[in-house]
C-alpha cells in the first residue's frame, strides 16, 4: 500500500482501481473543460499571508453548516452513480461522513436508494433533488427525503439542459457500464473492480428503480431520465418544493448576483455557489471568482457554500476567507471512495482536516470561524 499524504495520491489509486468509464465520469468536465480547469487553478492563484509569533495553540476547525454542529466547515456533494466507484458506495460514504461529523449528500442519480442510505446515515443527510417533467415523482421524491428524516434537500438548479461531456460519450458511459471491446479489456484488466461492484446491493439507479411505469430494464429507464432534465423549471417551481418540503432547503448551482439575490428572496436557508463541477456550461466563470460577488448580493441573509475545485484542506482555508460559510466535495470524495471504499473517504476528510488545522495555524488563525480576506494576500 503506497502512502498517501494528499487528496491527489487518492485520484491516482482510483485512476488505477475502477473502470476508465466510471473514473471519467468523475474526473472530467464539459466541451473544452476551461471551467473545470478554472475552478482549481484560480483557487491555486489566491496566496496566503504568513503570519509567525502568534499564539495558534488549540485550534478549532469545528463549526455549523445550515443549522448543525460540523467537525469541519465542508460537506460531501451530491454524485450520481457513486456505487459503481465501490459497491454500496453512497452508504460507506454516509457511514464515513457520519462518523467524521460532516453533511453527507445523497444525488437524485445515486446507485443506493434514499432508504438504503438512511439506515448507513448519520445527521445531518441532506438529500439533492432534480425538478423533473414528472411533477408527480419528484414530488414523491420529496417525501421519501421527508420520511427519511433529512436534514436538508438541496435543490440542484443547474441543469435544466445537460452539458456535453465529450469523455462520457466516446466512453459509452451507461449504467450499467456498456461493454464495448476497449470496455472489456479495460475491466479485464481491473478485475478487483468488477467484482466489488458486481457485489453491492443494486446494479442501477436506486431511487428510480421499480418506480417508474413501463420502465422494466435499463435501457428504458435510461431513456426516462434522458427525458425529464426540465427546461421550464423557474423561480416558482422553488414555491411548490419549499412548501412541499417544509424543512432546511439549500439552491445549488448559484453563480451570478442577480441569481443569488433572487434566490435569497425565496427564504432558502442557504445557496450553494457552483458551476456543477464545470461539467455543465463551459466557458463560465469559476466558482472562486463568483463567490465574492455572490455573498455581497446576499449580505448575510442566508448561508453561502461553494463547490468547484475542493480538493485539499487550504482550498477549504480560501472558500471560507472570501466570505463561504463552508465548502462541498465531489471529485475528492469520489475519487477516494473508489481508491480505498469507506476507509478512502475517511482518510480523504482526515488529509483534508489535517491541512486546514496547519495551514490556519501558519496563517495566525485559532478557530476556523475567523477565516476572513485578511489571511489572503493583495493580488
Amino acid at each position: 500500500m503506497p502512502v498517501v499524504t494528499n487528496i491527489e495520491d487518492l485520484r491516482q489509486m482510483a485512476k488505477r482501481r475502477v473502470a476508465k468509464a466510471i473514473f471519467d465520469y468523475v474526473d472530467r468536465g464539459s466541451y473544452d473543460e476551461d471551467t473545470l480547469r478554472a475552478n482549481k487553478n484560480d483557487l491555486d492563484a489566491l496566496k496566503f499571508r504568513q503570519r509567525v509569533a502568534i499564539d495558534v495553540d488549540r485550534r478549532s476547525t469545528r463549526s455549523t453548516l445550515v443549522g448543525h454542529e460540523v467537525a469541519m466547515p465542508v460537506a460531501i456533494a451530491p454524485v450520481g452513480l457513486t456505487g459503481l466507484n465501490w459497491a454500496d458506495g453512497e452508504m460507506l460514504a454516509a457511514r464515513a461522513a457520519g462518523t467524521f461529523g460532516v453533511p453527507f449528500t445523497l444525488s437524485t442519480m445515486s446507485i443506493c436508494s434514499i432508504e438504503d442510505v438512511a439506515g448507513a446515515a448519520m445527521k445531518p443527510f441532506w438529500f439533492q433533488l432534480y425538478v423533473m417533467r414528472d411533477r408527480g415523482f419528484a414530488a414523491s421524491l420529496i417525501d421519501r427525503a421527508r420520511a427519511a428524516k433529512c436534514s436538508a434537500l438541496v435543490l440542484t438548479l443547474d441543469l435544466q439542459i445537460q452539458g456535453q461531456r465529450h469523455q462520457d460519450l466516446k466512453n459509452g458511459l451507461s449504467v450499467p457500464p456498456k461493454l464495448t471491446w476497449g470496455s472489456f479489456l479495460d475491466i479485464a484488466f481491473k478485475p478487483g473492480w468488477a467484482l466489488n461492484v458486481l457485489r453491492g446491493r443494486r446494479k442501477t439507479f436506486g431511487n428510480l428503480e421499480g418506480r417508474i411505469p413501463n420502465a422494466d430494464s435499463l435501457s428504458t429507464l435510461s431513456q426516462w431520465i434522458a427525458g425529464q432534465f426540465d427546461p421550464t423549471l423557474s423561480w416558482k417551481d422553488i414555491e411548490w418544493v419549499k412548501a412541499r418540503w417544509g424543512g432546511k432547503l439549500i439552491l445549488k448551482g448559484i453563480l451570478d448576483a442577480e441569481d443569488a439575490k433572487i434566490a435569497a428572496a425565496t427564504g432558502c436557508d442557504a445557496v450553494v455557489v457552483s458551476n456543477h463541477g464545470g461539467r455543465q456550461l463551459d466557458g463560465t466563470v469559476s466558482s472562486a471568482r463568483a463567490l465574492p460577488e455572490v455573498v455581497q448580493a446576499v449580505g448575510g441573509r442566508i448561508e453561502v457554500l461553494m463547490d468547484g475545485g475542493i480538493q485539499s484542506g487550504q482550498d477549504v482555508l480560501r472558500a471560507l476567507a472570501l466570505g463561504a460559510k463552508g465548502v462541498m466535495i465531489g471529485k475528492a470524495f469520489a475519487w477516494a471512495l473508489g481508491a480505498m471504499g469507506e476507509a478512502g473517504v475517511a482518510l480523504a476528510l482526515e488529509i483534508i482536516r489535517k491541512e486546514l488545522d496547519v495551514t490556519m495555524a501558519l496563517c495566525g488563525l485559532k478557530d476556523v470561524k475567523d477565516a476572513s480576506p485578511a489571511i489572503l494576500r493583495q493580488a
